[in-house]
């Protein structure tokens, strides 16, 4: 991919985005967002009501692949669902994917047992992966480049909103009536949301006839499922350096270079290789991998670390948590401006410094900090994320046109998925390796009184307040959260160092 066609040459739509604004976009983003709060708010308000699904279904010892495998059917669906949206347009897969997500809530709500609730939270994903990827397509169609950071801005905060909403409402629920409303609930959303979309989203769907290519959208998902499932299991359901670990990393290595070579001969490939030959593709979707692998710090280990060091309760933990969006919806709204005047990647730099600047400031916090000094450092690393995620997305979707916009914008949301899948290795890796070394080197007054790693949180809320092994477990958990964002630090850099493999400037920078 050499040239750079005029963005909106082949635009689907009665007005083009770019050149005259769209009839009904008001309703049409209303839709998105709507949508979008689908996707993010499942995960925080199933979170809340585990224990409560766990007592009426059973299987304890299953509960966590209600969230991974809705998380692994989502991200290998990302591309395949972006390709889909070029050769047929965004409002049929939109709407075809809520609709599957409905219906896998619906069934969720219906749901005998935990094996047939884990198969419809599957089908979940398989709707999720249609709306992260069509979403910020439809945004990139319908807005112009100076626009699409406000627009990005107001769909950032359907996250912050979700990161309150969800655990209160999956609270009310789990307190006053059942955990299926939980699943519930998406019904209504997600009917206006369609409803809205088919009836302010016109669009023409292209006219020429598509050669899909089956055996490479089996073989990408195949390949994303065994890659993603190996990340989930690794430290977990097994050793890294054991038989089954390494018999998945070498069957995922054989399906990447199955896919590669099947991709390289496609017609029309789901992953096309000028996704990744690029210049600013390559550099915007691995600086959106970086990204995802930072956000795993915060938004796994810090609630339970404002529970457990700092001593917060539940719903106090959450709001440290979702302070981060009071600074992304802010810092992308207004990356616009900056991105409009000093290019994509100055702009995303910028956002990367802020977001080294917030770890190592998490870093040098004392030992149990105020909350205040916490909330103010996830006030800017969430400016970092919003400076660094809009101008990645805006750049990609602003050097191709409408026929590229789905492919190139899944990339880079599949980019960032893939690397939150990897986040969560690394992460866990680095506390559980921290906290066993520092229950092994305990005190031998405290020899047969220390829980093993699993046990952590559970030692936490049940032992006394001054008792000397709960003070030690603090002082090991603190270390171990420390550590994790230690690791981020390098992770930091190497995102900022990907950044600078884009461009400085861009033709549709100053647009």
């Amino acid at each position: 991919m050499t040239a750079i066609p005029p963005e909106k040459q082949d635009s689907p739509y009665s007005q083009p985005a770019d050149i005259a604004p769209v009839a009904h976009r008001g309703w049409i983003l209303a839709a998105l967002m709507l949508t979008m709060s689908l996707a993010a708010m499942d995960i925080t308000i199933v979170a809340t009501v585990i224990p409560q699904i766990v007592g009426d279904l059973g299987g304890f010892d299953q509960f966590t692949w209600l969230f991974s495998i809705y998380l692994l059917a989502q991200t290998v669906t990302i591309p395949i669902y972006g390709k889909l949206s070029d050769l047929y347009g965004r409002k049929p897969v939109l709407i075809g994917g809520s609709a599957l997500f409905l219906l896998g809530s619906a069934a969720c709500a219906l749901a005998w047992g935990m094996v047939p609730l884990i198969v419809f939270r599957a089908i979940q994903g398989l709707g999720a992966g249609s709306i992260m990827a069509t979403v910020n397509t439809l945004a990139g169609d319908l807005y112009s480049t100076r626009e699409r950071a406000r627009v990005q801005g107001w769909l950032s905060s359907v996250w912050g909103m979700a990161a309150i909403a969800g655990p209160t409402l999956g609270g009310a629920f789990a307190e006053y009536a059942t955990w299926r409303w939980v699943f519930l609930i998406n019904l209504p959303i997600g009917l206006a949301a369609i409803g809205l979309i088919a009836r302010y989203l016109h669009e023409q769907a292209p006219a020429q006839r598509h050669a899909i290519d089956y055996v490479g959208a089996i073989l990408m998902m195949l390949t994303g499922a065994v890659g993603v499932f190996g990340l989930l299991q690794g430290g977990n359901a097994w050793a890294w350096l054991s038989g089954p670990s390494l018999a998945t990393f070498t069957l995922f290595t054989l399906l990447i270079i199955a896919t590669v070579k099947r991709e390289r001969r496609a017609a029309e490939p789901i992953m096309p290789g000028w996704v990744w030959r690029h210049r600013l593709m390559l550099g915007s979707n691995l600086g959106a991998l970086g990204m995802g692998l930072v956000m795993m710090a915060p938004g796994t280990y810090l609630p339970v670390f404002a529970q457990s060091v700092m001593g917060l309760g539940p719903i106090s933990a959450g709001l440290v948590l979702a302070s981060m969006s009071l600074g992304w919806v802010c810092a992308s709204a207004w990356s616009g401006r900056l991105y409009l005047q000093f290019g994509f990647r100055d702009t995303a730099l910028f956002g990367g410094v802020l977001i080294l600047l917030a770890i190592l400031g998490f870093v040098a916090l004392p030992p149990q900090p105020a909350t205040w000094l916490v909330t103010a450092d996830q006030v800017l690393l969430g400016a970092g994320f919003g400076m660094l995620s809009t101008p990645l997305l805006v750049s990609v979707q602003s050097v191709v046109p409408w026929h590229q916009r789905g492919v190139a914008t899944s990339a880079n949301m599949w980019s960032r998925y893939l690397g939150q899948s990897l986040g969560a290795a690394v992460v866990g890796a680095l506390f559980n390796n921290t906290m066993r070394d520092a229950l092994a080197a305990a005190p031998a007054a405290l020899d047969g009184a220390l829980p093993t790693v699993n046990g952590v949180i559970t030692a936490l809320q049940t032992d006394p307040v001054a008792s000397a092994t709960r003070q030690y477990l603090l002082s090991a958990f603190d270390a171990a959260t420390h550590q994790v964002y230690m690791g981020m630090i390098g992770i930091a850099v190497l995102t900022l160092l990907a950044v600078l493999l884009m461009p400085r400037h861009t033709e549709q920078a100053t647009a």
